[in-house]
């Protein structure tokens, strides 16, 4: 499925109305069987400017902020509770809690022209709820540099520190976007499911923790048929057929 953000002319900002949309659109059918993979991209020369600040201005009460900052943090942690692995395709500018949508996808393809930013200093609001994602993706001396500073990282530099996965020329985003993709979509829906979920519940644990609890999920994954079907497929040096 491919969602797009397509506010250009308002940067792609994240209004209360934009992360709501986004919500939905990524819980839509989400229990499909067809559904295997989520990839975010965005139309114009932004990926995405963060929050809309004339939401945040002191026209609109404290309830609406609230409002827009939970609901923000809603989406950015669902992305990470989907069943399916979801790609940010980036190809232009992320800032603040655009920035902060791109480190909480599961993998980030971004353009050479990319740049990734969290300026809010800059404004007098310090970017406390993208940290959580960035200090979570980048080491923390980086995210904090970029946190204090307000500097943009180039697409490279985010490649370098673990922000995006791949980057590659503008013209060659799409191809290698749709590459992991279909690469994704050759492997079992359920054992990747599980699979994530184990990833992103092992990563907070302590080590001893993280191998108790994913030595559990190992054998459960051999319970599934997909589990078993691969490694039949395998020695019989066949391609395994899933069961969705």
């Amino acid at each position: 499925r491919n969602i797009i953000l397509n506010n250009p002319r308002k940067r792609n900002a994240l209004s209360l109305a934009m992360l709501q949309s986004l919500r939905g659109d990524l819980l839509h059918d989400v229990k499909s069987k067809d559904l295997r993979v989520i990839i975010i991209s965005a139309e114009g020369p932004v990926f995405c400017s963060g929050h809309d600040l004339k939401e945040l201005s002191s026209e609109d009460d404290v309830k609406h902020h609230s409002q827009v900052f939970e609901i923000c943090a809603e989406v950015m942690t669902l992305i990470q509770k989907l069943p399916v692995p979801v790609i940010a395709k980036v190809n232009g500018l992320a800032t603040a809690a655009g920035c902060q949508l791109v480190a909480s996808c599961d993998i980030a393809v971004a353009s050479e022209k990319s740049q990734f930013a969290t300026p809010g200093v800059n404004i007098g609001l310090f970017c406390s709820t993208p940290a959580v994602a960035l200090g979570r993706s980048l080491p923390r001396k980086v995210a904090l540099e970029m946190l204090f500073t307000g500097e943009p990282l180039s697409a490279q530099e985010a490649l370098l520190h673990g922000l995006v996965s791949k980057v590659v020329p503008e013209d060659k985003l799409e191809e290698e976007t749709m590459k992991i993709s279909q690469k994704i979509c050759e492997s079992s829906k359920s054992v990747l499911a599980l699979g994530k979920a184990t990833f992103y519940r092992q990563i907070t644990q302590d080590l001893d923790t993280a191998y108790k609890m994913t030595t559990q999920v190992m054998i459960d994954n051999l319970t599934l048929r997909d589990g078993q079907e691969g490694i039949e497929a395998f020695i019989q040096k066949r391609k395994p057929i899933w069961s969705h």
